[in-house]
């Protein structure tokens, strides 16, 4: 630091350095996330096209496609039959506990 330089100004000129470095490591960081983004849309983009097609090819097989989403669908609702029984079976169990714990 200069001696001819007023305390503040010292300071000033100290604070601008650390503001101007923080800048530009903010701007090289940004610089990068964007690169990284490109690529991984790069990436993902021609994944996504590929199943667009896929979708608007089946039109002719339409009654395909309604059983497979039936069977989905089913599948869904007894996995989900299952999940709420065993939810009550175990909500039961504990409100049994609670009530021998209640009864001591």
């Amino acid at each position: 630091m200069d001696d001819d330089k007023p305390i503040t100004e010292q300071a000033m000129d100290t604070i601008t350095t650390a503001v101007e470095a923080t800048k530009d490591a903010a701007v090289t960081a940004v610089k990068q996330v964007r690169k990284a983004a490109k690529k991984a849309a790069k990436k993902v983009a021609p994944k996504k096209a590929s199943k667009k097609k896929a979708k608007k090819a089946p039109k002719k097989t339409s009654k395909a496609t309604k059983k497979t989403s039936k069977k989905a669908a089913k599948k869904s609702s007894k996995k989900a039959a299952k999940k709420t029984a065993k939810k009550a079976t175990k909500k039961a169990a504990k409100s049994k506990k609670k009530a021998t714990k209640a009864k001591r």
